[in-house]
């Protein structure tokens, strides 16, 4: 990482571009989680580590550095899929496993989640029919509520959920079952791959980035919120930096990061700000920079007040322990106010 303090010192006296601000020694950030992986699996006396592979960059990322770590033959991934999954995510996990020359295992947990009943509610049924149909939902509840069905979520888990009864109808109607089926498929893989973890003695971790955990896009509990998060430390914009150093392929690299929850619906989208933008905001405020600084970079004035409303809204989230990350910082609330 470049020197943090001078940075802040010379962002006062000339502008920063956003993709350089942010920019990390790939090399040696590599180097840093390599090391962390390899003492924690002689540590812990493990035979191997074990992951899921969802197709997405963060996940890839992860798998390239830990073969990098301790050897594919000790690399284990799991694609868990079910009925609502993007269609092509099993071709893009499978893609990551060959160039990484790692075995996949290839599951469905669809009949456990028609088990717990996540695909009954009539909205679970309507979601599956187009893509614009799914987002024309989000924009219509924007329209109605002044905010996007996340924050709305969020809300509700700290408590700040409007007593409105037009809202209370439409968002129990609506996002509590699009809430309730994507914390289950995330609870259940979590589920899968601690029983597997314990029963061939393996090391499990997680994909989780720092952007995502800034803003509560995870869910408690699940396969994002594992105590051992080797990216956790590392901004979106930094895993996709990561990306491009370990030659991951270009279909990777450059796919828009979704949730794989609905047709349509993207990380983006949902959260309301792109990440290169929130990682801007974040970074910023984390080296001290005000207002008039981080917009000199990019960022609106709203979208800075927005990310700062959603870390505030999330805290509550991030209550689960994590090991301290090899690179970056393992500290998600920001308290600083903005003049």
């Amino acid at each position: 990482m470049k020197n943090t303090s001078e940075r802040s010192k010379n962002s006062q006296h000339k502008p920063i571009s956003g993709q350089s601000f942010l920019e990390i020694d790939a090399a040696n950030a590599t180097k840093a989680m390599e090391g962390f992986l390899c003492d924690l699996l002689e540590e812990k006396k493990k035979n191997g580590i074990l992951m899921g592979l969802s197709g997405g960059v963060d996940s890839a990322v992860l798998a390239a550095i830990t073969v990098r770590a301790v050897r594919p033959e000790k690399v284990h991934t799991e694609f868990l899929y079910d009925r609502d999954s993007d269609k092509t995510s099993e071709n893009k996990a499978r893609l990551v496993a060959e160039h990484l020359g790692l075995k996949l295992e290839v599951q469905d947990i669809s009949p456990e989640m028609r088990r717990q009943g996540i695909y009954s509610p009539m909205i679970m049924h309507l979601v599956t029919w187009s893509r614009r149909f799914n987002r024309m939902i989000q924009h219509i509840y924007c329209l109605m509520f002044g905010e996007n069905p996340f924050m709305s979520t969020l809300k509700e888990g700290c408590g700040e959920l409007e007593r409105n009864p037009l809202k209370r109808f439409v968002y129990n109607l609506t996002v509590r079952h699009f809430v309730a089926g994507f914390n289950a498929r995330h609870r259940h893989r979590r589920k899968i791959l601690e029983q597997r973890a314990q029963a061939e003695n393996l090391l499990l971790i997680g994909a989780a980035n720092r952007s995502e955990a800034l803003v509560g896009w995870f869910v408690n509990d699940g396969i994002d919120d594992l105590y051992y998060q080797p990216l956790i430390g590392l901004y979106k914009s930094q895993v996709w930096q990561l990306a491009r150093y370990l030659g991951l392929p270009d279909e990777i690299c450059n796919q828009i990061p979704s949730p794989d929850m609905m047709l349509g619906i993207t990380d983006e989208f949902s959260i309301g700000i792109p990440y290169r933008t929130l990682d801007i905001i974040f970074h910023g405020l984390e080296q001290g920079l005000d207002k008039a600084e981080i917009m000199a970079m990019g960022p609106a004035e709203e979208q800075i007040s927005l990310a700062l409303e959603l870390n505030r809204l999330s805290a509550w989230k991030r209550q689960s322990p994590h090991a301290e990350p090899p690179v970056g910082s393992n500290n998600f609330d920001f308290t600083a106010k903005m003049n």
